[in-house]
């Protein structure tokens, strides 16, 4: 093939995937962003292979469903890889990479400039929490619902650094005490304050908002855990008052797996705070002991990356802005209140989420005996999809809320769920338990 040829090609495939791009996007059109009709509803699932296949899919704090743009944004890079090369591809999609910044930014009510793209939300956490400088002595704020990979990697700072841990007392009604995060950060001076917004195991949303103030009027370094609230509930960085937030693709944003990316504010950025092993895509090497480094967030960013996913990240997040986000909050939101409601009636099942602002995750303690790996694939089976919460993902507080039980069962609906996936759900609980 010649160059002419060649380019031709490649201007064909990279056209054809942003013309299907289009006819999808045109689908998601919000017709009122303030509630989803059930045309909208039937659109959506219609744009959504698996469902529209038949699965229920009510595993969206595990991996969402992705649509069609995200599903060909992916794949038409792959064929342009296939047919072209890898680096050439990575050069044609640098437009397409940067638009997904913006995307991604406004999201969160950010700048493309403060936009690192990573492969998850654990690895955007772990870029934030290496560009600190810890020190014998120094302490983090953290609360008893971090993710479980956050408290690991405090527990190791602990362990190699001398770094001590401050875990923030809980409200009576459940969820981190704003005023118990003042107390420690008046008392202990903390280099970091973290906080997990929706942990994995329920449907709480914690007062970040409120942290976020405490933080800001003492220029406390504070990062937040995203990874289940991008994509589900609107969230603008500047009124959490976030120096970091982390999040990942494949949950409620609905993009693929492998991607993620970390908000990074103005303030980290105008100081010398980078990542501990910064590469050359956050900086140059100018001499042999020397380098300078970006000036905006892709100094958090490493050089390798999965270009196509990316591309699928950015997809997603034009989606999830096509939809409407406070619209499909306001549908998950209330299907998860419908989850919680049935499951007080149903037999072995109990809700077990706490805290007075609820989410689009239920936690149900599952009576009877089963093993969780029975109840899982045995949902499965029937074509209903749920995840598992176990002790290791939420050591502090799980057995508490079971009874004394070493799992729950998650379920997590989506805009594009239904009633029907809720009744499915609840004969086949009934069926196994």
């Amino acid at each position: 093939m010649g160059d002419q040829d060649q380019n031709t090609a490649t201007k064909s495939t990279a056209n054809q995937a942003a013309d299907h791009q289009s006819v999808h996007r045109q689908g998601t059109e919000p017709e009122d962003r303030g509630q989803l009709s059930d045309i909208k509803v039937e659109r959506l699932r219609s744009d959504t292979p698996l469902v529209a296949g038949g699965r229920v899919h009510l595993n969206n704090a595990g991996a969402a469903a992705q649509p069609l743009p995200v599903i060909e944004a992916v794949s038409a890079h792959l064929a342009l890889e296939h047919q072209v090369g890898g680096y050439e591809a990575a050069a044609l999609a640098r437009a397409g990479i940067e638009s997904a910044r913006g995307s991604i930014g406004r999201c969160i009510g950010a700048q493309a400039g403060n936009i690192a793209l990573v492969e998850s939300a654990t690895a955007a956490y772990a870029q934030a929490l290496s560009s600190i400088d810890f020190e014998p002595g120094d302490s983090v704020v953290l609360s008893r619902y971090d993710y479980a990979s956050n408290q690991i990697m405090a527990i190791s700072l602990a362990r190699r650094r001398g770094v001590k841990l401050l875990r923030a007392e809980e409200l009576p009604e459940g969820g981190v005490d704003p005023d118990s995060v003042a107390a420690l950060i008046e008392q202990h001076r903390p280099k970091l304050v973290s906080l997990t917004h929706v942990p994995t195991s329920s449907g709480l949303i914690q007062d970040a908002e409120a942290v976020g103030k405490i933080c800001r009027a003492t220029e406390t370094p504070y990062i937040i855990d995203a990874c289940q609230s991008v994509g589900q509930m609107p969230l603008d960085v500047n009124a959490l008052g976030c120096d970091f937030l982390a999040a990942t693709g494949r949950k409620f944003l609905r993009g693929p797996r492998g991607t993620g990316f970390l908000y990074v504010a103005d303030r980290v950025l105008e100081g010398s705070a980078h990542p501990l092993l910064i590469d050359m895509s956050g900086a140059d090497w100018t001499a042999g002991a020397e380098f300078a480094m970006r000036g905006d967030a892709r100094r958090f960013e490493l050089w390798e990356s999965h270009v196509a996913g990316r591309l699928g990240l950015g997809a997603a997040a034009e989606y999830a802005l096509n939809v409407g986000i406070a619209a499909g909050f306001a549908r998950a939101s209330q299907l998860a209140s419908q989850v919680r409601e049935r499951a007080q009636n149903a037999r072995n099942t109990r809700p077990i989420d706490h805290g007075h602002h609820h989410g689009a995750i239920v936690s149900l303690a599952i009576d009877g005996g089963i093993e969780p790996s029975a109840l899982l694939e045995g949902l499965r089976a029937r074509l209903v999809n749920t995840s598992i919460t176990d002790l290791p993902s939420a050591v502090l507080d799980l057995e508490e809320r079971t009874g004394g039980q070493r799992f729950a069962l998650r379920v997590s609906p989506h805009y594009y769920n239904t009633t029907e996936d809720l009744d499915a759900l609840f004969v086949a609980l009934e069926e196994l338990l």
